[in-house]
C-alpha cells in the first residue's frame, strides 16, 4: 500500500551549529500538512518534537536538545509521508563544564548550566517558548497603517505577549488577506496547541516516572531499616540520630567549604551585577554617550536616546536607575541651554534656526523657542541697520570704496558738452562712465545700497521663519504627536499683531534711515539726531538720486515677492514718492546751474544760418535732463504719477520756466559784455565751405559788441522758431504738464530780449548814419536858396550809402535773415532824418529844389528793396516839401543825373539787389 505523499526531505537548517537549546529553522520539502501531521523530529539523534513548531510544509522551527552525538542529521517523520531523509547536518557545540570549585573568567550562561550532581543539563522548560506564529498559518500582512490601528484600538496592542493584547488588531495586522478556510485551520491549530500544553505537564511527569519510583524504593528501604533497628535506644530514636549525623555532616561541610561557598556567593553577586550592567548598559552608558554626541553635533542621536531612556526609566523606582537617569536629565538640561544659545546666536541661517527649534521642541524645552528666535532676529536686524548708518556717518567707511570729493562731484551736463567746440545741432552726446566711478560714489548712495542689502538678505529669512512658525512646519513627527504643532499655531495666532508690529518697525526704520540721509527735513525734530547726521556730506545730484530710487524699488520688489501685505510696505511706497519728487526738483535745480554755465562755452562760431552751437547745447542739455528723469518719473505697480500732483506740477513748471529764463538772461548778459570781457582766443570765423560767404572777417578778429548783438539776435530767432518748440514736444513726451505755459513764457521772454537787442543794434548803427546827414548837407556853407545847377549827387549821400552798405555787410556776414529786418529799420531812420531836414528848410531856389529832389530820389531808389511803409511815408513827405518841377528840361536833367549816379555806384549798389538777399531755406 503506497502512501499518498512523498517522504519528508530536509534541505537546509539555520544556524548549522550551536549549543544545546539553540533555536533553529528547518527547511525542506513535504514536511507535513499541518502541526498534527508532524509525529517525529530528530536532530543529532535527540528527539526535538516537544519544542517543534510547524510553520508550513517547507518550514519547521524548534530548539536543539542535549543530544549525545556531536554531529548528525535532521530526520523528520510525518503521518502522511513517513520517515524522511536529510541532505544537511547539524553540529552540536559542547559547552565547557565548570564545577562549583572551579574559578572561571568567562561568562557562564545561567540559562543552561551543568549540574555535576545529576550529570545533566538544566534547560528552560519547553513550555515557556513563545511561538512567533501562534496561528500556524502563513502570515499575510495587509496595508493598514499603524497609525490607523492605534486610533481604532486606543490603549491596545497587537503583540500577543502584551497584557493589552487585542486579537482583532493582531488579525488585521498579520492576516488581513487570509481566507476564511485558513482562519478555520488557524482556530484548529490553537485548540491543538492548548491541548498539547495541557498534555505537556503530564508528559513531563511521565518522563520522570522512573525517578519517582527510585525515590519511593529508597524511602521504603530506609523505613524498613529503621524498623528493624528498633525505635527505642538510649541515644534516642533512629531518626533523631540520623538527623544529628546529618547536621554534624552539614556543619563539617560548611566549615570545609565556607571559603569556596563565599567565593561562590561573590561570584553569583558579580554575575548578577554583570547581568544587570549587560542588560541595562544603554542607561549606564547614556550620560557619556550624550556628552560625546553633543561634542560631535549628533543632536538627533542624543534626542532619540533620551526619548528611549525617558520612556523606559522616566518613572522608575530603582535607586540606581533614578540616579543615572537624574544625571541624564542634567546633561539634557545643559544641551537645552546650548541649543537655545545657538538658536539665539546671530548671524544664523534659516536652516540652522529651524533645526535648533526642532531639537528644543523634541527635548520639551520650556517657553517658546521659536518666538524667542523671532524676537532675537528682529532685534539683530534693527541693530544691523542702525550700525550701517553709524559706520557711514562716523566716516569709518571712507576707505571701503568711497572717496570724499571736494565740491560738486556730479557728472555735469555742461562737462559732457564741453568736449567739443564744433557741436552741431542734432548731434549725439557720448556719456562714458568713469573708470573710477565706484570710488567717486557718494557715501549716501553707498549707505542706501548697503542698507538695502541688509534688508534684502535678512528680512526674507525672518518672514519665512514666521510663516514656518504659523503653519507648524518647524516641528518633527515627535512634536506633532505631542501636540506642539497645535500649540505653536495657537501661539502664532495670539502673537500675530506683535509680529506685524515687528515688520512695521523694520520697514519704518529702513525708511527713517534713508530719509535721514537724503530727506532730513521730512523727519520729526526729535528723530533727526538718531537717523540724521549727514549734514556735512555733499548734496546728491539727480543721477545719484535716480540710482537710489532704483535701489529702493528693488528692495520693495524683493519684499513684495515674499507676499508681505501691502499695508506693511506702504511706508516704503511713501518714501519712493518723496524721493521721486525730490529727484525731479533737484534735477531741475541743477540743470538751472548747468544752463547758467553754458554761456562760458560760447565760441561765437556761426554756421551757414548764423547760429552758434549754444542753442543746440541748451537743447541737448534739456533733453538729457528729461532723459535722466525717465526712471524717477516711471510709474511702477502701486505707485502714482508724481506729475499728477498739483503742487508738483506747479513747482516743476515754475522751475522749467526758470531754466528757460536763466538761459535767456545768459544771452542778455553776453550781449552787454565789453570787448575786454571776451577772450581773444574766441575769434569769429567763417564757414569757408559756404559759397555764400566772403572773407570780410579774417581769422584773429574778435567779435565786436555789434557783432555779438547780431549773433545773439540770430540765436534768439532760432530759439523761438525751433528750440522751444522741440523742447515742448520733449516735455509732453515725458509726461510734463503745463508745457503750453512753459513755451508761452519762454517765447515772450526771448521776444523781449530780441526786441531790446535789435533796438540797441539799430540805435548803434543808425544814429551815426543819420547824424552825419545834416553836417554833410550843409558842408561848405551850402544854401538851398543860392546854389548852382546840380551836376550830380553830393558826397555826403554817397558816404551815407557806403555806411549802410557796411552795415549790410556786417549783418550779411552773420545771418542773411537779419539783413532785411536791420536795413529796413536803419533806412527808416535815415529817411525820417532826411524828411526832417527837408521840412526844416524855409525855402528852396529852383536849383536847390532840383538838387534836393535828386539826392532824395537817388537815396530812395538805391535802397528801394528795404523800404517799408514808414520809409515811403518819410520820403513822400520830404519830396512834398520841395518845389515841383514844371519844365521838361528839369525833369530830363533829373533823370540824367540819377542814371549817372546809378551807373557810377553800380558795384556798391549791387548788395541792395533782391537776388542777393533771399533767405536760405532751413
Amino acid at each position: 500500500m503506497s502512501r499518498a505523499r512523498q517522504p519528508p526531505l530536509v534541505t537546509g537548517i539555520s544556524p548549522k551549529e550551536g549549543a544545546a537549546w539553540t533555536k533553529v529553522t528547518i527547511r525542506g520539502e513535504n514536511l507535513g500538512v499541518g502541526p498534527a501531521d508532524l509525529i517525529g523530529l530528530l536532530i543529532c539523534g535527540h528527539n526535538c518534537l516537544l519544542t517543534a513548531e510547524w510553520m508550513s510544509a517547507s518550514k519547521i522551527v524548534c530548539r536543539v536538545g542535549p543530544a549525545k552525538d556531536d554531529k548528525g542529521e535532521i530526520i523528520v517523520t510525518t503521518k502522511s509521508g513517513g520517515l524522511g531523509t536529510s541532505t544537511v547536518s547539524f553540529k552540536l557545540i559542547r559547552p565547557e563544564r565548570i564545577g562549583i570549585l572551579d574559578q572561571s573568567a568567562v561568562w557562564v550562561d545561567e540559562m543552561n548550566y551543568y549540574d555535576m550532581r545529576t550529570d545533566r543539563n538544566k534547560g528552560i522548560s519547553p513550555l515557556s517558548l513563545r511561538p512567533s506564529n501562534p496561528l500556524g498559518i502563513d502570515i499575510d500582512k495587509g496595508k493598514i497603517p499603524q497609525k490607523d490601528l492605534e486610533l481604532t484600538f486606543p490603549g491596545m496592542s497587537g503583540d500577543f505577549t502584551s497584557e493589552n493584547f487585542s486579537a482583532t488588531w493582531y488579525l488585521m495586522e498579520n492576516h488581513a488577506g487570509s481566507s476564511f478556510e485558513q482562519l478555520k485551520i488557524a482556530a484548529s491549530n490553537l485548540k491543538k496547541q492548548a491541548a498539547k500544553k495541557n498534555e505537556g505537564s503530564l508528559a513531563y511527569v511521565k518522563g520522570g516516572l522512573s525517578t519517582f519510583f527510585e525515590a519511593q524504593d529508597a524511602l521504603s528501604a530506609i523505613h524498613q531499616r529503621l524498623e528493624s533497628d528498633g525505635t527505642e535506644k538510649v541515644e534516642g530514636s533512629m531518626t533523631q540520630r540520623l538527623e544529628n549525623i546529618l547536621n554534624k555532616a552539614s556543619n563539617t561541610a560548611d566549615t570545609l567549604f565556607q571559603e569556596v561557598l563565599g567565593r561562590k556567593d561573590k561570584a553569583d553577586s558579580t554575575r548578577n551585577a554583570l547581568n544587570v550592567l549587560q542588560r541595562f548598559k544603554f542607561l549606564f552608558n547614556l550620560p557619556l554617550n550624550i556628552e560625546r554626541n553633543i561634542q560631535k553635533g549628533d543632536y538627533d542621536v542624543v534626542i532619540n536616546d533620551y526619548e528611549k531612556a525617558k520612556s523606559l526609566f522616566g518613572n522608575t523606582e530603582v535607586a540606581v536607575f533614578k540616579k543615572v537617569y537624574a544625571e541624564v536629565e542634567t546633561r539634557i538640561d545643559a544641551l537645552r541651554s546650548l541649543l537655545l544659545e545657538k538658536l539665539l546666536q546671530t548671524p544664523s541661517t534659516l536652516h540652522d534656526q529651524k533645526r535648533y527649534i526642532r531639537y528644543l521642541s523634541d527635548l520639551h524645552a520650556s517657553g517658546d523657542p521659536a518666538w524667542q528666535c523671532i524676537v532675537a532676529q528682529h532685534k539683530w536686524i534693527l541693530q544691523l541697520m542702525q550700525n550701517c548708518r553709524d559706520e557711514y556717518v562716523s566716516g569709518q567707511r571712507v576707505g571701503a570704496g568711497a572717496v570724499e570729493m571736494e565740491g560738486d562731484t556730479r557728472p555735469s551736463a555742461l562737462g559732457r558738452l564741453g568736449h567739443t567746440a564744433s557741436l552741431k545741432r542734432g548731434g549725439s552726446l557720448p556719456t562714458p562712465q568713469s573708470s573710477n566711478w565706484r570710488f567717486e560714489t557718494p557715501q549716501q548712495v553707498q549707505f542706501v545700497e548697503k542698507l538695502s542689502d541688509v534688508v534684502i538678505s535678512q528680512l526674507p529669512n525672518f518672514w519665512k521663519l514666521w510663516i514656518s512658525y504659523v503653519n507648524g512646519s518647524l516641528f518633527s513627527e515627535t512634536g506633532e504627536k505631542s501636540g506642539q504643532v497645535e500649540k505653536s499655531k495657537k501661539n502664532a495666532r495670539q502673537r500675530q499683531n506683535d509680529f506685524k508690529k515687528m515688520i512695521e518697525e523694520l520697514t519704518s526704520r529702513l525708511v527713517k534711515l534713508i530719509r535721514g540721509a537724503l530727506l532730513p527735513s521730512t523727519l520729526p525734530q526729535g528723530e533727526c539726531s538718531l537717523y540724521g547726521g549727514w549734514g556735512s556730506k555733499t548734496e546728491l545730484t539727480g543721477t545719484w538720486l535716480t540710482q537710489i530710487i532704483h535701489t529702493v524699488r528693488a528692495c520693495h520688489e524683493a519684499l513684495s515677492a515674499l507676499e508681505i501685505p501691502n499695508d506693511l510696505l506702504q511706508a516704503i511706497q511713501d518714501l519712493l514718492l518723496d524721493l521721486r519728487v525730490h529727484c525731479l526738483m533737484i534735477t531741475l535745480l541743477h540743470t538751472t546751474e548747468d544752463v547758467k554755465r553754458l554761456a562760458e562755452k560760447e565760441d561765437w562760431v556761426v554756421d551757414n544760418e548764423g547760429i552758434t552751437s549754444l542753442p543746440s547745447q541748451f537743447e541737448q542739455c534739456m533733453i538729457q535732463m528729461l532723459q535722466s528723469l525717465k526712471e524717477p518719473l516711471e510709474i511702477k505697480p502701486g505707485e502714482i504719477n508724481v506729475l499728477q500732483l498739483d503742487q508738483v506740477q506747479d513747482q516743476a513748471a515754475e522751475l522749467s520756466v526758470g531754466i528757460m529764463k536763466v538761459f535767456i538772461t545768459s544771452l542778455d548778459q553776453m550781449s552787454t559784455k565789453t570787448d575786454g570781457d571776451i577772450s581773444t582766443s574766441l575769434n569769429i570765423t567763417l564757414d569757408l565751405s559756404s559759397p555764400d560767404r566772403f572773407a570780410g572777417i579774417q581769422e584773429g578778429f574778435s567779435p565786436t559788441s555789434e557783432q555779438r548783438l547780431l549773433i545773439i539776435l540770430s540765436n534768439c530767432q532760432y530759439l523761438e522758431r525751433h528750440t522751444f518748440l522741440n523742447l515742448a514736444d520733449h516735455f509732453e513726451k515725458h509726461g510734463f504738464t503745463g508745457t503750453e505755459k512753459i513755451t508761452r513764457v519762454s517765447v515772450d521772454a526771448v521776444r523781449q530780449l530780441d526786441r531790446r537787442l535789435f533796438e540797441a543794434y539799430v540805435e548803434r548803427r543808425a544814429d551815426p548814419i543819420a547824424g552825419s546827414l545834416e553836417p554833410g548837407i550843409y558842408a561848405g556853407y551850402f544854401d538851398w536858396r543860392d546854389c548852382q545847377i546840380p551836376t550830380g549827387v553830393r558826397n555826403y549821400l554817397k558816404e551815407a550809402l557806403v555806411n549802410i552798405i557796411t552795415v549790410h555787410a556786417e549783418v550779411f556776414t552773420v545771418s542773411k535773415d537779419l539783413v532785411p529786418r536791420v536795413l529796413s529799420k536803419i533806412i527808416e531812420s535815415v529817411a525820417d532824418e532826411m524828411c526832417r531836414l527837408m521840412q526844416c528848410v524855409s525855402s528852396f531856389s529852383k536849383n536847390g529844389g532840383l538838387q534836393a529832389r535828386l539826392e532824395l530820389c537817388a537815396l530812395r531808389d538805391a535802397v528801394a528793396t528795404y523800404l517799408n511803409a514808414e520809409s515811403n511815408t518819410s520820403f513822400k513827405l520830404a519830396l512834398d516839401a520841395l518845389p515841383q518841377l514844371h519844365t521838361g528840361a528839369d525833369k530830363k536833367l533829373l533823370e540824367e543825373l540819377l542814371n549817372k549816379f546809378k551807373s557810377s555806384m553800380q558795384l556798391q549798389l549791387t548788395c541792395f539787389q533782391p537776388s542777393s538777399v533771399q533767405p536760405v531755406k532751413r
